[in-house]
């Protein structure tokens, strides 16, 4: 337990069956660790002292029925001061508090409350009376229990709001970046588009290009050509030319087959056969006659001079 002069004799000394009074120590500090190992210590007075705030670990002291805080020079309670739950008598007479912590609502148990001769806040001073009897300081407890749970309630609502607002522009943020890709999408795909048919455009001109010079290409080299092919003479077709050079060939063969058959009937020793007897006056009676043709032509002349 620090004191202003020094240590002092242990908390046990103190308990007086479940009180313990700290009163006109001279504290400057709450020795809550000292308080925590005394559960019995249901009814605590810390009053007269020199203590300016309480350790957030004092709302530890869960066990605390009855708590005298008066005579101090107390600015603040702690934040979750609400967690002592089982408070029912809390005096914070003449202290330097303007205002009580939102969690002071959940002191459902309280049932008496001082809070005179501190710079309250004008609405809470007004809520909280002047308690110059024990009705008033019950009368205290009840309203000044209500008008934090409306300020809590007041609270919780405006964090709704507020986390409310933040969600709705989450939402927005995220509809707006869902749209700005989606934009960026459709621009992506348009600019895609658009590369795809100037491709196309540059494919097709080439193939117009090319068309055209091969067209030209073609249409020089029959120009080219058309004279040439026109200074010759038709030719038959091929096929029938092939035929008549057969018959041409067929005909010689069989010419040279007389003549050498004549040949072997006039010269060699097969002239007295009868093959060669009849072939050589066939001979014979054609030579005749070619004369005798050639004797009338020579007549007709004759005549017609």
């Amino acid at each position: 337990m620090s004191r202003g002069g020094g240590k002092g004799p242990s908390l046990k000394d103190k308990l007086d069956g479940n009180e313990l009074d700290l009163s006109l120590c001279d504290l400057n500090e709450v020795p809550v660790r000292e308080l925590a190992a005394l559960p019995k210590a249901t009814v605590l007075d810390l009053s007269c002292n020199n203590l300016i705030s309480l350790p957030s670990d004092f709302c530890s002291l869960m066990h605390l029925v009855k708590l005298d805080l008066s005579k101090n020079r107390l600015q603040q309670l702690p934040l979750d001061f609400g967690r002592l739950v089982n408070l029912q008598h809390l005096d914070l007479l003449n202290n330097r508090l303007v205002t009580l912590p939102v969690s002071f609502a959940q002191l459902k148990n309280l049932k008496w409350l001082d809070l005179k001769d501190n710079p309250l806040d004008p609405v809470l001073a007004k809520v909280a009376g002047d308690c110059l009897d024990e009705k008033q300081c019950k009368q205290a407890a009840v309203k000044v229990l209500q008008h934090m749970k409306a300020i809590q309630s007041e609270q919780d609502r405006q964090r709704q709001r507020k986390l409310q607002a933040e969600r709705e522009m989450e939402k927005k943020r995220e509809a707006e970046q869902r749209a700005k890709e989606a934009q960026e999408r459709e621009l992506r795909k348009r600019e895609k588009a658009e590369e795809k048919e100037r491709r196309r455009r540059e494919y097709d001109a080439q193939k117009a290009a090319k068309q055209e010079v091969e067209k030209k290409t073609k249409k020089e080299t029959v120009q080219t050509r058309k004279p040439a092919s026109s200074s010759r003479p038709p030719q038959p077709p091929r096929h029938k030319h092939s035929w008549s050079r057969s018959v041409l060939r067929i005909l010689l063969f069989l010419l040279l087959c007389v003549l050498c058959v004549l040949a072997t009937c006039k010269l060699t020793e097969l002239q007295r056969q009868p093959l060669c007897v009849s072939v050589n006056t066939l001979y014979e009676d054609v030579v005749a006659a070619l004369q005798n043709h050639k004797t009338l032509q020579n007549m007709l002349q004759q005549n017609s001079q």
